[in-house]
């Protein structure tokens, strides 16, 4: 073979045909195959419905010939800094290696297709040739999402079997025992059926309309304050105070007032702009799933000091203030990049 070990990285939600197909190709030419599965830090999300594990399983279910070859590894999102998602790359195949007892001269690879401008991670690892497959035909993982939600209505027959056609055989069990797992799906269900009415409601633009917020990251002695999201997209998860930008006032001045009505935070507004240690803007395209939404987050840091007494208002259930540390390990529980901006004024990103 000319591969002890090829690299396929992707998110797999859900592994379909076109992914199986890869995978097959990929066994006939390397020894062990290593899977990097994306998205391993994000919340449980019409985009993101599957936990690692789960995807796992599905990867195994639609191998189950191969299983002893398949090497399966999580991966973070890093989305405004692309030198540590490659360094996150880098350490997930080393030690994936490490653990199956392969050499450090190992011959490594990494497999894709090269579909379109999102596939660009594939030159950014010269140190491992390229195996380029061809696209196979079948339904993108996107639209097989949207057929698994909408096989919740009445007249979902023909989703089914839309999601039949694509997926092998042991995934679309695996998703049938999903769809049956009742509140977990539903949830799920529900905030598509949100996010459509939502998009509809903006759908006779005459542009595709980008959709401006504030939000605040305020750290007071070694603490950061987070909300708890009271309604959809997102219920229930934690997240920065923030909110949409009025046409009436500057970013600044509705992320204080976001703040302020979600926390009811005990600090005066002039004490909190003069605590204000930075700001920066967070555009990932895919941030949100309500549509093309560009967030301005601002740094207030205060050192030192009691923690202000915090209640939840407004959008926000809860307002707590959690540990630093605590927070950055909060990721499956933080909406959209909100552990992405943490990271970003904390530190580690």
């Amino acid at each position: 073979m000319a591969f002890d070990y090829l690299v396929f990285i992707g998110r797999f939600e859900p592994f379909h045909n076109g992914h199986a197909a890869v995978a097959r190709h990929a066994l006939g030419q390397a020894k062990k195959l290593v899977f990097l599965v994306g998205s391993a830090d994000a919340p449980r999300t019409t985009r993101n419905p599957w936990t690692v594990a789960e995807r796992a399983v599905m990867i195994h279910a639609a191998l189950d010939d191969a299983t002893d070859r398949l090497l399966v590894r999580p991966l973070r999102d890093h989305l405004y800094n692309e030198a540590q998602w490659i360094a996150a790359v880098q350490r997930a195949v080393q030690e994936a290696i490490r653990a199956d007892g392969g050499a450090s001269d190992a011959r490594v690879g990494i497999i894709g297709q090269e579909k379109d401008a999102s596939s660009y991670y594939l030159q950014e690892f010269p140190q491992w040739p390229l195996v380029s497959v061809r696209h196979t035909e079948t339904l993108s993982a996107t639209e097989l999402r949207r057929y698994l939600f909408e096989a919740a209505a009445e007249d979902g027959r023909g989703a089914l079997r839309m999601l039949q056609a694509n997926l092998p055989a042991g995934v679309f069990d695996m998703l049938e025992a999903f769809r049956r797992n009742g509140s977990t799906y539903m949830s799920l269900v529900s905030e598509y059926r949100f996010i459509e009415s939502y998009r509809e409601a903006w759908a006779s633009a005459p542009y595709p309309p980008t959709f401006v917020t504030a939000d605040a990251v305020v750290v007071h002695s070694g603490h950061v304050l987070l909300v708890r999201r009271r309604a959809e997209p997102g219920k229930g998860l934690w997240a920065l105070p923030g909110g949409f930008v009025r046409q009436d006032e500057t970013v600044l001045a509705a992320c204080l007032r976001e703040l302020k009505e979600e926390t009811r935070l005990k600090l005066p507004v002039p004490v909190l702009r003069g605590s204000l240690s930075n700001r920066h803007v967070f555009d990932h395209p895919d941030r949100s799933q309500r549509g093309r939404t560009i967030t301005h987050a601002f740094h207030f840091d205060f050192p030192v000091g009691e923690l202000p007494a915090v209640k939840g208002g407004d959008d926000a259930e809860k307002a707590r203030w959690f540990p630093v540390s605590e927070a950055l390990d909060m990721g499956p529980q933080l909406f959209e990049d909100h552990l992405s901006i943490l990271e970003f004024f904390l530190g580690r990103g």
